[in-house]
């Protein structure tokens, strides 16, 4: 598994990353402070506060190729 912080502070960018994630056969983690949700769920990422990064746990080995596809949305 690998964490990385990501941002989703636009109703655009949030759409772009769920298509994104769900190209891979992976699952996909937010954590927003005490909160886990599906980050391949649309409305579970509108439930949380989008205006601070928040944490992407990706639960594959080999994740280079998921990164570079996520590269937009990477902060830090």
């Amino acid at each position: 598994m690998k964490t990385v912080k990501i941002s989703l502070n636009s109703i655009d960018k949030v759409k772009a990353f769920v298509n994104d994630v769900t190209k891979f056969n992976t699952d996909f983690d937010l954590v927003s402070g005490r909160y886990v949700i599906d980050a391949k769920s649309i409305m579970g990422i509108f439930s949380l506060d989008l205006s601070k990064a928040i944490d992407l746990n990706i639960h594959d080995d080999d994740t280079d190729e998921i990164l570079k596809v996520l590269a937009p949305y990477i902060v830090e």
